[in-house]
């Protein structure tokens, strides 16, 4: 075996613990309050080229004085300013997505989209959301716990896929549909060649760069 890969999954048995217990704190969220849902939700369309730990910060601010469920596009983007790139943008594309969860003054999220099948959601997400690609409603099901079997593509799981020889080259782009199920289903084989599920590399991968897991 290829000691890079010997060590990651050396790196993987010690972070385990903390690893798990991250994800047992996303699928808490999918148990809890549609406002909650959807703040992942708005949170994965912030993180498109930014940095995550900000846009976590703005999600906070956001939820914490009723912007997120009665807030105004023009109400949002201060929030985002320094933040979110794009973040006009982007507090169009959270009151565009709160329109189509919107139920009375509420949200309707959980009881709005069919979670049965998690790939023909992802599929539905990345039609129906402004700001989705492949990889934030990949994003998304993770934060939610949903994550099980899907890959979320993002510069730094590439660069250790490239690193880890699952594939050749690292491409421009994964936007298309193909390619990124394509790599997703290369990075798949190497989860199981490596006993670590894909949920979990994403956090392995993260935290190996930046010390802790995160989201």
């Amino acid at each position: 075996m290829n000691p890079a890969v010997k060590d990651l999954i050396s790196e993987y048995k010690r972070r385990r613990p903390e690893i798990k217990a991250r994800l047992k704190e996303f699928a808490s969220v999918y148990r809890g309050k549609d406002e909650d849902v959807f703040g992942e939700l708005c949170f994965c369309i912030l993180t498109a080229n930014a940095n995550a730990l900000l846009c976590d910060v703005a999600i906070k601010e956001l939820k914490e004085r009723g912007l997120i469920i009665k807030g105004k596009a023009c109400e949002i983007r201060p929030y985002l300013r320094g933040r979110a790139r794009f973040h006009n943008k982007k507090a169009d594309f959270i009151v565009g997505a709160r329109k189509l969860f919107r139920n009375g003054k509420s949200i309707d999220i959980k009881g709005k989209m069919d979670f049965k099948d998690i790939f023909k959601l992802r599929d539905w997400l990345v039609e129906n959301i402004k700001g989705y690609g492949y990889k934030e409603a990949s994003h998304f099901l993770r934060n939610i716990g949903l994550g099980r079997g899907i890959a979320i593509l993002d510069r730094h799981i590439l660069k250790n896929l490239y690193r880890y020889g699952v594939i050749k080259k690292i491409p421009s782009s994964v936007g298309g549909r193909k390619i990124y199920v394509d790599i997703e289903d290369k990075m798949r084989d190497f989860s199981k060649k490596v006993k670590i599920p894909m949920e979990d590399m994403d956090l392995l991968f993260w935290s190996m760069q930046t010390g802790f897991v995160f989201k």
